[in-house]
């Protein structure tokens, strides 16, 4: 996407989403060149070049985790001037390993690399400052080369549960995080992209914006879990809300002819989405390659978030206002 088409999509205020297979389709008001001058900082403004003069950083943290009934990880990685901006309350980033992965496939130099995308996004202006989470998705088999993560509630733990509403909630109450939907997104390579997807269809009260790489979208597990069946059954203001963004190489043909069909279901709901074809196959060249994509994608919803609430962000400042007068 070229810096015109990204301006276009950010001077509009979304009423009505309508999915396509490679643009996304939109009827809604423009706002005035002025209105987006004085829009509320909801969002954090870009780092300085100070700011990304050092290098993004990440811990892994653990919690208890009831759902789980056992002690989990996470990792996470705070912008910069996190602790600068002490008032500053920032969206939130889910990325979630694949098979025989773990918190830390996302950040290390020999996998996901993502921090050195995530500062180029930053720098470019293209991602808002975000906290990035990398939740643990294994179930309690633990990690192995013989099984993928199962993103599900299911016989070996309530895995989609405990990533998507627990994690979500130590999240909200360990660091200054915007609460509305539409400033969190989820997203994933391979079984984690079908278990991000399916993650944040089964908890819609928190993510809005969805993200895959190579995934799938049909699970052996049934159709509860399978994002291509159980989208239909979202009543249709949720399904309106939701955000989707797939890709895939064009060597991976069986996560193609997925990604094709689920883009159909998507379509024929006139859910917004973008569905992209790249070369390359299952691999981390691929996903570290194509990570900048789809975090563009958010940083783009993310935006279009900040002009649709800017009239409820004024009422609580006026509100805020009106007390302390």
């Amino acid at each position: 996407m070229n810096y015109k088409q990204s301006k276009i999509l950010l001077l509009v205020s979304v009423l009505t989403l309508v999915g396509c297979n490679s643009c996304q389709s939109v009827t809604a008001k423009l706002p005035q060149q002025q209105d987006l001058q004085t829009t509320p900082s909801i969002l954090p403004t870009q780092p300085n070049t100070s700011d990304l003069a050092t290098s993004l950083t990440y811990k892994i943290e653990t919690y208890n985790s009831q759902v789980m009934g056992a002690s989990r990880t996470y990792g996470v990685s705070l912008p910069p001037g996190y602790e600068q901006n002490p008032k500053q309350s920032y969206p939130v980033i889910f990325l979630l390993h694949g098979g025989h992965g773990n918190p830390t496939a996302w950040f290390i130099h020999s996998k996901g690399q993502a921090l050195k995308t995530v500062k180029q996004l930053y720098t470019t202006g293209k991602l808002p400052p975000s906290i990035i989470i990398t939740p643990d998705g294994n179930d309690k088999r633990g990690s192995s080369p013989y099984w993928d993560p199962q993103y599900i509630d299911g016989p070996n733990g309530k895995v989609s549960t405990a990533v998507g509403n627990e994690l979500v909630k130590v999240v909200q109450s360990r660091y200054r995080t915007l609460t509305n939907r539409d400033f969190w997104a989820i997203g994933g390579l391979s079984s984690g992209g079908w278990g991000a997807v399916n993650v944040g269809l089964h908890n819609l009260d928190h993510f809005s914006i969805l993200f895959s790489h190579s995934g799938y979208f049909q699970d052996k597990s049934g159709p509860t879990n399978s994002p291509i069946s159980y989208i239909k059954s979202i009543p249709p203001q949720a399904q309106k809300r939701l955000r989707i963004y797939l890709d895939s190489g064009i060597s991976d043909i069986e996560e193609i002819n997925e990604a094709e069909r689920f883009t159909k279901v998507l379509n024929n709901l006139k859910i917004y989405n973008s569905f992209r074809q790249f070369p390359g196959s299952h691999t981390w060249q691929y996903w570290r390659e194509h990570l900048a994509d789809s975090l563009t994608f958010v940083g783009e919803q993310f935006r279009l978030a900040k002009v649709a609430h800017r009239d409820e962000f004024v009422g609580v400042n006026q509100n805020k206002n009106t007390q302390n007068n």
